[in-house]
């Protein structure tokens, strides 16, 4: 069944071609159906004022606030040089914060004769930092008059709808677009169950739209809330919910291990007992491999609580019961250094076919891109014949020429780097629809799994095994304090004195110079500019620095994506052998690089990384028996939330704790992974983390419905929805999960 055509109409036909080119390119909203679903992220409340204080860093807002003060300067520049340039200073307020907005040349006159002192108005612009203070450059703005009657109008109702825009779009050209769409919402078809909608006390879809973009009171949010919340958790589960139908459907073969096999011998030689932990989740994945359809499961663990090893058996049972496994690495580091661990866990297990190899012992190759002709032609061999039992490798492993003799199992490394063409291709490889271990060490709260992963089974890893040691973490105020820096190298120092190694993580290579758009566009830079932050701290110029000044006499080497792959391998091989005292890396040594030697690190710029990836770069040090050390360099303010965040880090080890804190600070639209499907997100009022039980009763309710009706013949309205939420691309991203 079709959308309703009023949903439908594209708003180029509604709006004009300039506004809904605006609308596609930067808010990718096309029908008004679209528009209508562009929910506003907060109410402003007239003759109430916003937090200034809170402003997020390089983000761009919109306030509502009143003028304190307006400055004209006169200045002498490059292009007024007789002291013609001109600045006017405004600075307004909302009782709590303040705020300074800055406009330069030919700007300062409209604003000049209509910011007056007293006057109240809707501001828009990117929050930026200059002399340590919050500013506005260059704002657009709109005059929150009561004297005209189409301000009224327009403005109508004690609450101003502040919605999510963009530098090229205000907040309040959205919402006059909204007003020209709003009549069609009562054409919207209702998704819901009227059963299910009557059972909760729900309003109807075309009531919660108009609410929500005209309320009249609060009681009016909350029901369009209340409402459309259902709608988004109600509709994705019903698609994850039909996604674990068709995958119940579908055939596998059954993989359990030999009783006296390969997993036994391997269990016999290992030199520690398995946690608790391991041995639970194995037993979970066992019995998923042992049934004749598809496991679907994700193993998530904490930093270091031994998930390759898990991962690593539930492999060998594969190769036990006759079958082949693949494990897929996002880059050429970790494939190898995976490739290195397994082959040296194994021993002699490991060299099937040649002499030393033990009975059971089967054949572990490694299948990269950079791989000369005749290794990769001896391990392609290898796959066909089944002589290979365990293959690991990177994306190298998809392309059409790999063929596998019987493939059971595939184990992804990291799920959030991978393409989800790419995790679909490799399940293609098998006679039948192969298992599926999806590891990540990015701790998911249970609601995100239930959102993200709802198609996949959960296993969680949460004990760390014996002997691993306590990480310290401190954040290091560079800018407020530039003694601690000194004091930071002075401490990279001891622990190299002491015969271990350390980290330093820079956020860019720094060879971006050769592009010569990039450095047409710095020389262009106006003054108004200078505002914005200096770039990202480089690898290459860090290790010059740090090799002339504070670790001059220290052996340093530079590892970075971009290198080629023979030098990658060989740079971490000297410093896994103790050769080099000091790396100096991007975030290319995040995930699985594992050295227990290096017992500190240096984070530069931290503030430009993510929580998650901060704990995961914390988690390569302390990998060994000697206590690691983790500093977090920023220059961010101390009030600044960035400088929060690193707090955030440095509290606490636990990393599901953080990814609660990385989740409420992001917007929820990041959660459903839109690098994967490259659709739009489709959570705009569902938060994953406040609104667990909305979430998992609607798991409940779409498990039953898709039970009694997997077509879902009878609700016409669900499918709908089902279309229009999961087009094309969010679907497929869905069925490849």
């Amino acid at each position: 069944m079709d959308l309703v055509p009023a949903l439908e109409e594209p708003l180029k036909k509604v709006l004009g071609p300039p506004t809904a080119k605006v609308m596609a390119e930067h808010l990718g909203l096309h029908t008004v159906g679209d528009l209508l679903h562009h929910y506003p992220r907060r109410y402003e409340e007239r003759g109430q004022l916003t937090h200034l204080a809170d402003l997020p860093m390089d983000e761009h807002v919109t306030v509502v606030a009143q003028v304190a003060d307006a400055r004209l300067h006169t200045f002498a520049s490059s292009k007024a040089p007789r002291g013609k340039g001109q600045r006017l200073e405004v600075t307004i307020t909302d009782g709590s914060g303040r705020l300074q907005l800055v406009f330069f040349g030919n700007g300062v006159h409209k604003p000049h004769k209509e910011l007056l002192p007293g006057t109240r108005a809707m501001f828009s612009g990117k929050v930026s930092l200059f002399n340590r203070r919050l500013q506005l450059a260059h704002p657009a703005y709109e005059l929150l008059r009561s004297d005209t009657d189409e301000t009224v109008e327009t403005w109508a109702g004690a609450l101003i709808p502040i919605y999510p825009a963009t530098a090229k779009l205000e907040s309040w050209k959205i919402g006059k677009a909204v007003q020209t769409v709003l009549p069609s919402a009562l054409e919207a078809v209702d998704p819901l169950p009227d059963s299910l909608r009557e059972g909760r006390g729900l309003v109807p879809l075309p009531e919660a739209l108009l609410k929500i973009h005209r309320p009249h009171t609060k009681a009016d949010i909350e029901d369009a809330h209340a409402r459309l919340k259902w709608d988004e958790a109600f509709v994705l589960q019903v698609a994850l919910a039909r996604r674990r139908h068709a995958d119940s459907q579908l055939p596998a073969v059954p993989r359990r291990p030999a009783p006296d096999g390969l997993l036994s011998a391997f269990d016999d030689r290992l030199p520690f007992t398995l946690t608790e932990g391991q041995l639970k989740v194995s037993k979970e994945i066992f019995d998923d491999l042992a049934t004749s359809h598809p496991m679907h499961r994700l193993l998530q663990g904490e930093v270091g609580s031994g998930k390759t090893l898990v991962a690593l058996r539930a492999m060998l049972a594969v190769v036990d019961a006759g079958g082949q496994a693949a494990m897929l690495a996002p880059t050429e580091v970790l494939a190898q250094q995976h490739h290195r661990s397994v082959v040296e866990m194994m021993g002699n297990l490991a060299e099937g076919g040649m002499l030393g190899g033990v009975e059971d012992a089967t054949k572990v190759v490694l299948l990269t891109g950079s791989m000369g002709a005749a290794g990769r032609r001896q391990a392609l061999l290898d796959l066909v014949t089944g002589e290979a039992g365990i293959v690991i490798g990177t994306h190298a492993l998809i392309e059409d020429k790999v063929q596998f003799h019987d493939l059971g199992l595939v184990v992804v490394d990291e799920q959030h780097r991978f393409g989800v063409e790419q995790r679909d291709a490799l399940r293609g490889k098998g006679k039948q629809p192969p298992h599926l271990l999806v590891m990540t060490a990015t701790p998911i709260p249970r609601t995100v799994a239930m959102t993200v992963f709802g198609d996949l089974e959960t296993s969680v890893l949460d004990q760390l095994p014996a002997g691993r040691s306590p990480i310290a973490s401190h954040v290091v105020p560079a800018a407020d304090k530039p003694h601690f820096l000194a004091r930071a190298w002075d401490r990279v120092r001891e622990e190299v004195e002491g015969g271990h190694q350390a980290y330093v993580v820079c956020p860019r290579i720094g060879d971006e110079e050769d592009d010569p758009k990039k450095a047409r566009k710095a020389q262009k830079a106006a003054p108004e500019d200078e505002a914005e932050k200096r770039p990202p701290l480089a690898v290459l110029e860090v290790a010059d620095q740090l090799a002339r000044g504070p670790l001059k006499g220290l052996r340093i080497e530079v590892l970075y994506g971009r290198m080629p792959p023979d030098d990658k391998d060989a740079v971490m091989r000297r410093f896994a052998a103790g050769d080099t005292d000091v790396l100096v890396a991007t975030t290319v040594i995040e995930v699985g690089v594992n050295v227990p030697n290096a017992t500190a690190m240096v984070i530069m710029d931290a503030d430009r990384f993510g929580v998650s990836q901060l704990h995961q770069l914390r988690g390569r040090v302390g990998r060994g028996s000697a206590p690691g050390l983790c500093l977090l360099v920023s220059e961010m303010p101390e009030a600044s939330p960035a400088r929060q965040r690193l707090a955030a880090v440095a509290a606490t080890l636990d990393g599901f704790e953080l990814s609660r804190i990385d989740l409420e600070q992001r917007r929820e639209g990041d959660v459903l992974g839109q690098a994967q499907s490259g659709a739009r997100s489709s959570l705009r009022v569902l938060a994953v983390i406040e609104d667990e039980e909305i979430i998992a009763e609607a798991r409940r309710e779409a498990a039953a419905i898709v039970a009694a009706d997997p077509e879902l013949t009878g609700l016409p309205g669900l499918r709908t929805a089902l279309d229009a939420l999961l087009d094309d691309e969010r679907e497929q991203y869905l069925e490849k999960g």
